[in-house]
């Protein structure tokens, strides 16, 4: 059965569902919502997802919404298919779900207001907040140093295989290095800057750059 992903393709949160699904080799069908003119906030979406956020998926008559959520659903559904995105033992998943968390928690937030920031704001001509931008970086920066420490005992943040904790950073840190002049964060850091040319050089995000 194909999947519906019903969101903007653009979107960094679709863009981390739809790498999954391309590692997990599952068929998919994008149902394009433009939310720079909001349709994610029209009624009929709504129903769907109340919150007004993308990416919604439907599978079948199952309706799921929340991009890590979703991750979680597909690697687990598809388990022995494509690319195994969370380990062979529940010693591996649990250190995957940590990293899953970590990346949510504590990444996420100060990266997040970096892009908005410095890359949504100017583009519809809102104000840039200097200091939102410093203290994010600075927020960043430490959670990095961390990063480092991990990579340079393991290959991936799950340990010596690609997973999901790996695949969840992919759409921000795309943003980082390519378009708002922060790559130095990440080139700066030996393991991670090599954690980063690995996971970002996969045909799956490859694939996602071109939707």
């Amino acid at each position: 059965m194909v999947v519906k992903v019903i969101g903007a393709p653009y979107a960094s949160c679709t863009r981390r569902v739809l790498a999954c699904l391309i590692e997990k080799e599952v068929e998919f069908q994008i149902i394009p919502i433009d939310i720079l003119k909001g349709e994610q906030k029209s009624p009929e979406f709504l129903k769907l997802q109340p919150f007004g956020v993308v990416p919604v998926v439907q599978d079948g008559d199952y309706t799921l919404y929340e991009s890590r959520a979703i991750l979680r659903y597909y690697a687990e559904k598809y388990k022995s298919q494509g690319t195994d995105l969370l380990g062979k033992t529940l010693e591996e998943r649990g250190v995957v779900e940590q990293w899953l968390e970590i990346e949510g928690q504590n990444y996420h937030p100060p990266i997040y207001n970096l892009i908005v920031q410095l890359l949504f704001h100017p583009k519809l001509g809102a104000p840039v907040d200097d200091k939102v931008v410093k203290e994010s970086e600075e927020k960043l920066e430490k959670v990095l140093d961390i990063y480092e420490e991990r990579l340079s005992k393991n290959k991936y943040l799950g340990g010596d295989f690609f997973s999901l904790a790996d695949l969840s950073h992919l759409p921000f840190t795309h943003y980082l290095v390519n378009d708002i002049g922060k790559g130095y964060m990440i080139r700066n850091r030996k393991h991670v800057n090599a954690w980063w040319d690995d996971i970002s050089s996969r045909t799956s995000w490859k694939k996602v750059l071109q939707l």
